[in-house]
C-alpha cells in the first residue's frame, strides 16, 4: 500500500467533512429564518443525489455499456447487479439502524425526526383519548365533522387519593372518563360502585341537567377526561342524531338504543372512524417541549452521536473507495509518476458531501441549542465527526485496494442506497417543511446542477 495515497484519502475525507464543524459554529451563532435552513438542506440534497449519480452509480453503468467483448460485458454486468443489490441492503439497513437509534433519542439530530416524533405521539394520545370517550354510547353518536372540535376541547384532569370529582345534590354540569385509578361512588353512607378504567361518571345527569345522585371519591390516583355540559348543549343544538340519542339516554332507554341495529355504533369501528375524520397536521415542539424530550431519552447525546455517524460513515468510505479507482485507472494508464493529488480528487463527490453536510450540521445544532445543549458540546459532536469521517476515508481506501473489485461496487451500493434512503427520508422532508415545496424544489435543482458544475475541474 502507498502511505501517500493513503494520506491523500485521508485529507479528501476530511475536507467533505469540514463543512460540519463550520454548520455547526453558524448555527449557533445566527438563527437563520426556516426558508433558508429548508432551501440550504435542498441545496445539500440535490448535491448529494448529483455526487451519487455521477461518482458512483454512473461509472458502473457505463463500464456495461462501453463494454466490447463478451467476457468485459459480463463482468460489468456483475458489477452492476452487485450495486443494485449493495442498494436495496444499504437502504434497509439504514432504515432499521435509524429507527433504533431514533428510539432512543437519536430522533433529536434532525428537524424532520422530530417533528415527525412529537406528531405521532400526538397522534397516538388523540387515540388514546378517543378509546375512551367510546365507552360512551352517546358519544358514539357524535357526528364525526364535530369529533376533531371535541378531542381539542376535551379536559385531562388528575384527582389525588379521597379528591371528591363530584358530590351528591350537586348540579350536573361535567362528564367523566376515567383514564387511569379507581373510583368510589356512594350515595349517603351506602357503597354503590366501583370505577375504573374505561368507565363513565355522570351522563345521565349531564344531559339532564339534575342534580347529582351519588357521590365519586378517587380512591387512589386517579387521571380523568372531563367535558363541561355548554359543550354538550351545543354539540346537541348542531346534530339532530345527538340530541335524539341524548334524549333516548335521559329517558333512562340505553339499553333499546344499543339494541337497535340501526344506529347502533361499535367502540372499536367509532374510534377507526373518527381517527380517520381527525386533521393530522404537524406538531412543531416548543423548546420547553426538546428539552423535555431530551431529558426523557436519558441516552439521547450518545443516540444523537451515533445517528450522526451512521449519516457519516457511508460517505466516508465511498471517497477511499471512489479514490482507488481514480488512482488505479490512472497508473493503468499514465504511471504512477504522473498523479498529482489535484489531478485524482473526485471533486462532484467531496462538492457534494461538504454541501450535504454544512445544513445537515447548521440545522441540528440550531436544534440541540434550543434543546439546552451547551455550544463547546455541540461543536465537539461535529468536530469529531469530521475526525471518524477522515478515518472512514482512510478505511475505504485501505479496503478498496484489497479486495476484489466487486466487492468494492457492493460496498459503493450499498453506501449509496443509504445514502439516497437517507436524503429521501429525513432530508428534502425537512426542506419542505422550513422552506415549503417550491423552495425545495429549485434549492434541490441548484443544488444537483452546483455539484455536476464541480466536473469542470477534473
Amino acid at each position: 500500500m502507498d502511505y501517500q495515497f493513503l494520506s491523500w484519502a485521508i485529507l479528501l475525507g476530511g475536507l467533505s467533512a469540514a463543512s460540519l464543524p463550520l454548520g455547526s459554529l453558524l448555527g449557533l451563532s445566527w438563527q437563520p429564518g426556516n426558508k433558508i435552513v429548508g432551501g440550504m438542506t435542498a441545496f445539500g440534497g440535490g448535491a448529494l443525489v448529483a455526487a451519487l449519480a455521477v461518482e458512483l452509480v454512473a461509472p458502473t453503468a457505463m463500464h456495461l455499456v462501453h463494454a466490447e467483448t463478451a467476457v468485459a460485458k459480463s463482468e460489468a454486468s456483475h458489477h452492476l447487479i452487485n450495486m443494485l443489490i449493495g442498494a436495496i441492503i444499504g437502504g434497509s439497513l439504514f432504515v432499521a439502524l435509524d429507527t433504533i437509534i431514533n428510539s432512543q433519542g437519536g430522533f433529536l439530530r434532525k428537524t424532520s425526526a422530530t417533528i415527525e416524533y412529537f406528531t405521532n405521539r400526538k397522534s397516538a394520545r388523540r387515540k388514546e383519548i378517543l378509546e375512551h370517550l367510546a365507552g360512551s354510547e352517546l358519544i358514539r353518536h357524535l357526528p364525526l365533522e364535530i369529533v376533531e372540535e371535541m378531542v381539542t376541547k376535551v379536559n385531562e384532569r388528575k384527582f389525588q387519593a379521597g379528591e371528591v370529582l363530584c358530590e351528591e345534590g350537586a348540579d350536573g354540569n361535567e362528564v367523566f372518563f376515567i383514564e387511569s385509578g379507581t373510583v368510589s361512588v356512594t350515595r349517603g353512607k351506602e357503597f354503590i360502585a366501583e370505577l375504573k378504567s374505561g368507565d363513565v361518571l355522570g351522563e345521565i345527569a349531564l344531559v339532564t341537567g339534575a342534580p347529582r345522585t351519588a357521590t365519586a371519591t378517587a380512591k387512589d390516583e386517579t387521571s380523568a377526561l372531563t367535558f363541561p355540559k355548554e359543550d354538550f348543549d351545543q354539540w346537541r343544538s348542531q346534530s339532530s342524531e345527538f340530541e335524539k340519542a341524548a334524549a333516548m339516554l335521559s329517558a333512562s332507554r340505553l339499553k333499546e338504543l344499543v339494541d337497535r341495529d340501526d344506529i347502533d355504533i361499535d367502540a372499536d369501528e367509532w374510534v377507526d372512524e373518527a381517527m380517520t375524520a381527525l386533521m393530522e397536521t404537524a406538531v412543531v415542539p416548543t423548546d420547553i417541549q426538546l428539552q423535555e424530550a431530551s431529558e426523557e431519552h436519558g441516552g439521547a447525546p450518545m443516540a444523537i452521536w451515533l445517528g450522526i455517524l451512521l449519516d457519516g460513515i457511508p460517505e466516508s468510505f465511498v471517497i477511499g473507495s471512489a479514490l482507488v479507482v481514480s488512482i488505479t485507472a490512472a497508473i493503468a494508464q499514465s504511471g504512477a509518476d504522473s498523479i498529482t493529488l489535484g489531478s485524482m480528487v473526485p471533486y462532484t463527490l467531496i462538492a457534494g458531501l461538504f454541501l450535504a453536510n454544512f445544513p445537515e450540521a447548521m440545522s441540528s445544532s440550531i436544534g440541540m441549542k434550543k434543546q439546552g445543549w451547551g455550544s463547546l458540546r455541540i461543536f465537539l459532536m461535529w468536530f469529531s465527526l469530521t475526525v471518524m469521517t477522515a478515518i472512514g476515508a482512510g478505511v475505504g481506501y485501505w479496503l478498496g485496494g484489497s479486495v476484489d473489485h466487486g466487492i468494492v461496487v457492493l460496498i459503493e451500493g450499498l453506501a449509496a442506497g443509504a445514502m439516497l434512503t437517507m436524503i429521501a427520508a429525513a432530508m428534502i422532508p425537512e426542506a419542505v417543511h422550513l422552506g415549503g415545496s417550491n423552495v425545495t424544489g429549485l434549492a434541490t435543482l441548484f443544488g444537483f446542477l452546483a455539484a455536476i458544475a464541480f466536473k469542470l475541474l477534473e
